[in-house]
């Protein structure tokens, strides 16, 4: 099957939004980016990737965090240490990146508020995958050999650092169904039941819809 889609994917953790990205991606045989995007970021601007992996999907903390990371963030190419980016410099690098992607073909793009930088397009499909915390904290647990409690605490802490993100940078609610075109729960419906109701959902949209 092929798309002219671009594909956004937002996930709670846990959820298995990153494999459904993964697999959606080959299943439409067009490009995946997650961590994938903090190299092209990096590559894009000519900043460090170490600069970008500090602030992924982490919401302004300005200058401290400028502080924090200070000499390691420039390149070579860079010598002149007092120029600190922020985060939000570091989002705005970011956002350019996805829109270049986005700008290049069909893709999946996984988080990073990407469904937001990229709202104006007509050919945007935005999801979000979700699934019941118990059902993630033991994927997590699995994943990570956590205790059970461990394995709770990390889920709830990622979950909160990704909404206060997202909620910072769009002015939307991360963990409401309005923020996006559709909501999947991965938990009935599996990793792989989650990317076969996606895929349709891309076929249905790409055929278009009848006028009533």
């Amino acid at each position: 099957m092929k798309t002219n889609r671009v594909i956004t994917l937002s996930r709670q953790l846990g959820s298995g939004g990153h494999e459904i990205g993964k697999l959606l991606a080959e299943r439409l045989e067009i490009p995946f980016y997650d961590k994938e995007l903090l190299v092209e970021a990096a590559r894009q601007s000519g900043f460090s990737r170490e600069a970008f992996e500090a602030a992924d999907e982490k919401p302004t903390n300005s200058f401290l965090y400028s502080l924090s990371v200070g000499s390691h963030m420039m390149t070579s190419a860079y010598t002149d240490y007092s120029q600190f980016l922020t985060n939000d410099q570091l989002f705005l690098k970011q956002a350019e990146a996805i829109r270049r992607i986005a700008g290049e073909g069909p893709c999946v793009i996984v988080g990073r508020c990407a469904d937001y930088v990229l709202r104006d397009r007509g050919d945007l499909l935005s999801i979000f995958v979700h699934a019941a915390l118990d059902i993630r904290v033991k994927r997590i647990m699995k994943l990570q050999n956590l205790s059970e409690d461990k394995a709770r605490a990390y889920v709830v802490k990622a979950d909160k650092k990704r909404g206060n993100y997202y909620n910072f940078y769009t002015g939307k609610d991360w963990s409401r169904a309005d923020s996006y075109d559709f909501c999947i729960d991965a938990g009935k419906l599996g990793i792989r039941g989650a990317e076969r109701m996606i895929e349709e959902i891309v076929r249905l949209a790409d055929l278009g819809y009848p006028e009533a």
